[in-house]
């Protein structure tokens, strides 16, 4: 057991998630990002699997076959696009990805960033979290097509321009849309 290492871990992680959110203004989400790691469900699966270099839920799958503190992670936290599958309206026994909406779409972006400085450590550059996507991009079946494509833009942009400008993309461009599309629907009605 390492609860210390792995309770500095996450915090770390979130700490950066929270100043990733901050600078394209996603306030309420940098708060609150992750805090489901810190129930003891997540808590003390964290602890007892913590290895310092990679997600404790990886080891604990490999262990028991499933990782619990995976299920009730993503089940409470939407910037996860595991989070939002569900099963189709046009054939209920087909399992399918909903459609992210922008801000969760962003939130995970910041975590990628975040997830991959905090485990490569000085390794880290900017190519590696588009690097982890692209790994198993091809088996994301479940992932709603259009967030697919957005998160790989943006990882894309991270990849050939770096933070400073896919940040200010993600502020001035990426999340400004909606709320231009709910201003035009707000005055049409």
């Amino acid at each position: 057991m390492h609860p210390w290492l792995h309770f500095r871990t996450i915090t770390k992680h979130k700490l950066m998630v929270m100043q990733y959110c901050f600078r394209v203004g996603l306030y309420k989400q940098g708060l609150l990002h992750d805090m489901s790691k810190y129930s003891p469900t997540e808590f003390l699966v964290g602890c007892k699997y913590y290895q310092g270099d990679r997600s404790p839920n990886n080891a604990e799958r490999e262990d028991i076959g499933v990782s619990t503190s995976w299920l009730h992670h993503k089940g409470r936290n939407r910037h996860h696009f595991e989070h939002w599958v569900d099963y189709s309206l046009d054939d209920k026994y087909v399992i399918m990805g909903a459609k992210m909406p922008r801000r969760y779409v962003a939130e995970m972006v910041m975590d990628r960033i975040s997830a991959s400085r905090t485990y490569l450590g000085d390794a880290y550059n900017n190519r590696e979290p588009l690097k982890y996507f692209l790994k198993s991009k091809e088996k994301l079946w479940f992932i709603h097509p259009q967030t697919k494509k957005e998160l790989e833009g943006l990882l894309r942009i991270l990849h050939d321009h770096g933070e400073d400008k896919t940040l200010w993309y993600i502020k001035h461009v990426y999340l400004k849309k909606n709320k231009r599309k709910s201003a035009i629907k707000r005055k049409i009605r």
